[in-house]
């Protein structure tokens, strides 16, 4: 399937030294890497950067590699990943569902397996969206943690700066690196000055989920009730009222919010075929917003978040979908402004109401796409929120040593499902390699006259684990497999019947060793 994840791709450089070194990385085209026009989506940019946004300046410095600047809704205005002359991305899993947006191409390269992780931003749920269609995580931050210094702004004092990665183990990598106070940033704040839990809170979680209806999709609404049936993985399940949240959702299209994205990019929205038509209609209502009308929205944002004040003293998260439905690139072309605004209404309030939110896989639905959920907390609480979802994506390691190796044909059936490499390895010296049909390796354990074979090992999402195992086809089975240096992890074993010693391999060491002498 063609996609259109890239504006611009850049060579790989020498990593520098640090805690990210060997991570690559790809950044959403309205954040600064220099040498390289940021274009949010408009061709007419072509004044290449000056400088890194400060952002990529410390994920450099910290052993990222950045490969190039990803597609997304122009003027990352969007949910939807369509609204780009560049073209429409969409999701991983079906040529017919949207990407989500804005930050589309981020999320389609890092799904994909292009780079370990991609910056997007989030301002709406730009985020939390596109990470929900391609079975990520992805990291909303607290207001102000991360700089936006060297972002092409949005609504500047909503925009967040965010991480997309396959595990939690990667984003929380990336975050690390990310947080730091910038004194060249007005809306920059300090992590420590922040309350990082909620006061009095014990060693069990709370977690909040709603006590009505969302009116989701069917195939969303069957992934929901799966998932509020295993919510109790991440603590005790307390429901509340999340009305006041889903009110204020409503207003960051209205008010001072729109006219705030007249002012950082009203100017360039010409009536010409680069910018995109949906984009412009809706920002050019920001221009005839009067005063009056930006404080009557403070003052009900003020009224919304002290109706909503009590329930962080009660649950330490909050759990919700990312979107109410998938929808196809057909539906947003016969309805653009109406399905975008559809899935924003468990998104647009966490940056209104100054709260940070993790997003990742739930339950697939029943027809194999993926079905996002999102733990939302107040500011600070980013690390409470990540140590959570960690819970609950938790990872089994499996070792490859076929066709499953990077670069071999099925890799993506790892990739695809959130599965990180962690090392590539060699077993214990008391394995035979043989050569079964497909052609495809299988190891056999042996008592005599073993040998160390060559593997990668895998961390998969435990929620993964069954459907990848359903891939794998007789005579291979998954079972226990010893490392050189004594450790067990899950692997794939040939069965006794698949045992022959005329096929078999062992001499090679490693299957693409084996693949060059063919």
């Amino acid at each position: 399937m063609s996609n259109a994840e890239w504006i611009t791709r850049v060579d790989a450089v020498e990593a520098q030294p640090g805690p990210l070194r060997g991570l690559t990385m790809a950044l959403k085209d309205n954040i600064d890497l220099a040498g390289v026009p940021t274009t949010a989506g408009d061709p007419r940019t072509v004044e290449p950067a000056a400088q890194n946004a400060f952002v990529v300046d410390c994920l450099i410095a910290a052993g990222a590699v950045p490969l190039g600047k990803t597609n997304l809704d122009q003027y990352a205005t969007g949910l939807v990943g369509s609204r780009s002359p560049y073209g429409a991305c969409h999701s991983v899993f079906s040529a017919e569902h949207i990407s989500g947006g804005s930050s589309s191409g981020s999320a389609v390269a890092v799904a994909t397996g292009q780079v370990d992780f991609a910056l997007g931003t989030d301002t709406a749920g730009s985020g939390r969206v596109p990470a929900a269609f391609n079975r990520l995580v992805g990291i909303k931050p607290s207001r102000g943690l991360v700089s936006a210094r060297g972002v092409v702004p949005a609504c500047r004092s909503l925009d967040c700066v965010t991480v997309m990665a396959r595990s939690v183990e990667t984003a929380r990598r990336a975050f690390d690196v990310m947080i730091g106070f910038d004194p060249d940033d007005a809306w920059s704040r300090r992590f420590e000055a922040l309350p990082h839990s909620r006061p009095g809170r014990s060693g069990v979680s709370v977690i909040g989920v709603p006590d009505l209806d969302l009116d989701l999709d069917p195939l969303y609404e069957k992934a929901w009730q799966q998932m509020l049936a295993e919510a109790h993985r991440l603590g005790e399940v307390v429901r509340v009222d999340v009305r006041p949240l889903l009110e204020a959702a409503n207003l960051l299209y209205s008010g001072p919010w729109l006219a705030e994205r007249w002012l950082a990019f009203g100017d360039k929205l010409d009536d010409v075929p680069e910018v995109d038509p949906t984009v412009r209609t809706i920002v050019r209502g920001g221009s005839e917003l009067t005063a009056s009308a930006a404080f009557a929205g403070f003052d009900r944002l003020a009224e919304l978040t002290r109706a909503s004040e009590h329930l962080w003293t009660e649950i330490d998260a909050l759990l919700l979908p990312v979107a109410p439905n998938h929808p196809t690139l057909a539906e947003v072309a016969a309805d653009p402004i109406g399905t975008n605004s559809r899935l924003g209404r468990f998104t647009n309030m966490v940056n209104l109401l100054d709260l940070c939110a993790v997003a990742f896989p739930g339950p697939d639905r029943v027809d194999g796409l993926p079905f996002g959920v999102q733990l939302i907390a107040p500011a600070g609480h980013d690390y409470t929120l990540i140590d959570l979802a960690a819970q609950w994506t938790d990872e089994i390691l499996i070792a490859v040593a076929g066709a499953h190796l990077t670069g071999q044909p099925l890799n993506h059936e790892l990739v695809r499902r959130g599965a990180r490499l962690v090392e590539s390895t060699r077993t214990a010296p008391s394995y035979r390699m043989y050569l079964l049909d497909g052609p495809r390796p299988g190891l056999s354990p042996t008592a005599t006259n073993g040998a160390a074979i060559e593997v990668e090992v895998w961390a998969i999402p435990a929620t993964q684990l069954g459907s990848f195992a359903a891939t794998i086809q007789p005579p291979l089975a998954i079972g226990p497999l010893t490392l050189h240096d004594g450790r067990t992890t899950l692997g794939f074993l040939a069965t006794a019947d698949a045992i022959n010693p005329a096929t078999d391999i062992t001499a090679h060491g490693a299957w693409r060793t084996y693949l060059s002498t063919r």
